[in-house]
């Protein structure tokens, strides 16, 4: 198989949602991914239901596919030696523990590179390894205390995004800083440690909301579905429920105008540039929904994307694959009798192999300890490169 990460070993000792979606990315690209998990019980995600699969928990399933499942009690000296081995050849160690957990079983970054020095370790935390380091990440919690709640929702009360959407944001960036840490290795032979925190990655998917804090020194407040830079870029009410308009410039709101059959408000002072747009939003607004009252919102649609005017309807996700499938994106894959969307990036030179379902808790528990205990037992790949190779 020619996968971009063939090769990679993956020791994962991280659970629930940033971290093992982040491995499962390093997996989707070819990486070999062992997933160590504690006895009993696993991953917390395997009992976070419903929905209920028949290999667990939907939660689980969607970030775990394509690993091996290995059960080790790293309390236990004769498991840890196991996981301190499994650190010690793996290319990647990804763990989400409070920090100083690691350190205090002998997992820690120093520890893994006095024999491995080519590792690339990857902690992931809610605040960081300094003043926080004992405070526990999760992410509503980050999305309230770092502000994202601040501007999610209609004015009164404040709202959380509908998905973990932080710890998806931090499991990117995991994948990102682990990529870019393999592509110095191969050209320095030398290991890296990186540290990632979800307070970290929500404040900087904030972007232009973030930036406008600090140029004026005043936070932003609740706008619901409303841009704060771009008029109109909002829902709007029109019959048949409410209609998505998006006009990014001056040209789209002219040819919105047209449609509407007022493009005299394209010249209007008040509506002429997007500028003004925003000062006088609330009238706009109400211009264009008396505007759209004509019609339902399916003729609008149809008519404003002829007119490459960006506008839409408020879908479910299940809609969302419906587009992405009559578009061509082909969005999910078969995972053990299991739809699942697939990793969002297409290859063209390269081939990953078909995706695996996510394992049952230490699925592959004999055949990993068989290959820590002796290679020579289950010669599994052994990528790490050598001292020598580092002194190079």
């Amino acid at each position: 198989m020619n996968a971009p990460l063939d090769g990679i070993l993956v020791a994962d000792f991280s659970r629930v949602l940033a971290g093992p979606m982040a491995t499962m990315m390093l997996a989707d690209l070819g990486a070999r991914v062992i997933k160590v998990e504690r006895p009993g019980g696993g991953d917390e995600t395997r009992a976070w239901g419903p929905p209920f699969t028949e290999r667990g928990t939907s939660y689980f399933e969607s970030v775990n596919r394509t690993k091996e499942s290995v059960a080790l009690d790293l309390r236990n000296p004769d498991d840890l030696v196991l996981a301190q081995e499994l650190a010690r050849r793996a290319d990647v160690v990804v763990e989400n523990f409070l920090p100083g957990t690691m350190d205090r079983l002998g997992l820690g970054y120093e520890q893994v590179a006095a024999t491995n020095p080519g590792v690339v370790y990857c902690s992931i935390s809610g605040f960081g390894s300094g003043a926080g380091a004992h405070l526990p990440g999760y992410d509503f919690v980050i999305q309230g205390l770092g502000g994202l709640m601040s501007i999610t929702g209609t004015p009164g009360e404040p709202m959380k995004v509908g998905v973990a959407i932080v710890d998806v944001l931090t499991g990117k960036d995991a994948v990102i800083g682990i990529l870019a840490a393999l592509a110095g290795r191969a050209r320095t032979g030398r290991g890296e440690r990186l540290e990632v925190a979800l307070l970290m990655s929500s404040l900087a998917g904030m972007v232009n909301q973030g930036q406008a804090a600090l140029t004026t020194g005043r936070p932003p407040g609740l706008l619901g579905n409303r841009h704060p830079s771009i008029a109109p870029y909002e829902t709007l009410h029109c019959p048949g429920g409410p209609l998505i308009m998006a006009c990014g410039n001056d040209g789209q709101f002219a040819r919105l105008c047209e449609v509407l059959g007022a493009p005299e408000l394209a010249a209007q002072a008040e509506y002429a540039t997007n500028s003004a747009r925003v000062v006088n939003r609330v009238a706009l607004t109400s211009l264009l929904e008396e505007l759209l009252a004509d019609a339902d919102a399916d003729y609008w649609v149809e008519q404003l994307t002829a007119a490459r005017v960006p506008a839409g309807r408020v879908g479910t996700i299940l809609d969302g694959i419906a587009t992405a499938t009559d578009v061509g994106l082909d969005p999910t894959v078969e995972v053990g009798g299991q739809r699942q969307v697939r990793h969002p990036v297409r290859w063209t030179a390269y081939e990953t192999a078909d995706p695996t379902p996510p394992p049952t808790l230490d699925e592959h528990g004999y055949a990993v300890r068989a290959w820590l205990a002796d290679p020579a037992a289950y010669p599994l790949p052994d990528p790490s490169p050598t001292p020598s190779t580092i002194d190079q």
